[in-house]
C-alpha cells in the first residue's frame, strides 16, 4: 500500500458513468468533505497573504473546475471581510455544474460561472490576477496536468495556486476505513479512493509544474493530506 506511482485508472467522474442525480448529490457531499479536509483554509492561506503582499484592492480569480462553487464562495466571504473588491470566475465543462454555480452564488454577484476547457481556457493571456484549481488536477495524466498548469499561467498575471490530494498510504488507509462510515453517495466513495492513488508526491508535482514552464514554484503540505503548489509565468 505505499502507491509509489501514479495511478492512471479513471474515475467514475472522468468515465461519466453515474446519473444526474448521483452527480448533484456528490457536488453536495463534496462541499462538506472540502469543509472537513481543509481545502478553504489551504486558498485562504495562500490566496490572500499573496495579496496582501501585493497591497492590492481589488483582484480576481479563475477557478478551474470549479465544481459547484464552493472555493468561489470562501473567497468572496473572504474579501469582503478585508474590504477587498474581487470578480470571482468558476469555469465548469459540465453544464450541470456550471450551473450548480450560478445557483449557489445567488448572494455572491462578484461570482460568475463559464462553461469551457481546462486544457483550452477561453481566455485571453493574462486576463486573472489569480488562476487556482482544487482536487482538479489529479484526474488528468501527466501531460494533461502540464497542459492544465500551463493554460493557467497563460490567463494568470500574477500566480496559479494547485491544490491537490498528497499519495498518502495514511490517507488511502483513513478514507477506505473511517471516511466509509461517513460517505454516502457512491461516486464519493469509490472516486475518494482512487483520487489517492492518482495523486501526487511533492516531487512529482513540482516537476510537472517546471515542465509547464512555471516559475518561483513552490509546494507545501497541509494538514490533512494535501499537497499546496504555488508557481507564476515570470
Amino acid at each position: 500500500m505505499f502507491f509509489p506511482a501514479r495511478s492512471y485508472e479513471l474515475e467514475h467522474l472522468d468515465k461519466g458513468d453515474y446519473t444526474p442525480e448521483e452527480y448533484e448529490d456528490c457536488l453536495v457531499e463534496l462541499r462538506r468533505v472540502n469543509e472537513w479536509l481543509g481545502d478553504a483554509s489551504a486558498l485562504k492561506r495562500s490566496l490572500f497573504p499573496e495579496i496582501a503582499r501585493a497591497r492590492l484592492e481589488s483582484f480576481s480569480l479563475l477557478d478551474v473546475g470549479a465544481g459547484s462553487g464552493y472555493l468561489l464562495r470562501v473567497a468572496a466571504r473572504e474579501a469582503r471581510a478585508k474590504n477587498l473588491a474581487a470578480r470571482l470566475t468558476g469555469l465548469e465543462l459540465d453544464p450541470l455544474a456550471a450551473r450548480a454555480i450560478a445557483e449557489e452564488s445567488r448572494g455572491f454577484p462578484e461570482i460568475g460561472a463559464v462553461r469551457g476547457d481546462a486544457t483550452r481556457l477561453p481566455f485571453a493571456d493574462g486576463s486573472f490576477d489569480y488562476v487556482c484549481c482544487s482536487l482538479f488536477t489529479h484526474h488528468f495524466r501527466d501531460d494533461g496536468v502540464i497542459s492544465v498548469l500551463g493554460e493557467m499561467a497563460r490567463v494568470a498575471r500574477r500566480s496559479v495556486f494547485v491544490i491537490d490530494l498528497h499519495r498518502n498510504a495514511l490517507a488511502y488507509l483513513l478514507y477506505t476505513t473511517v471516511g466509509k462510515i461517513f460517505l454516502h453517495n457512491r461516486l464519493i466513495r469509490e472516486d475518494g479512493a482512487l483520487s489517492i492513488r492518482r495523486s501526487f508526491r511533492p516531487r512529482e508535482l513540482r516537476e510537472l509544474a517546471a515542465r509547464a514552464g512555471l516559475k518561483e514554484i513552490g509546494v507545501r503540505r497541509r494538514f490533512p493530506f494535501r499537497l499546496v503548489l504555488s508557481g507564476s509565468k515570470s
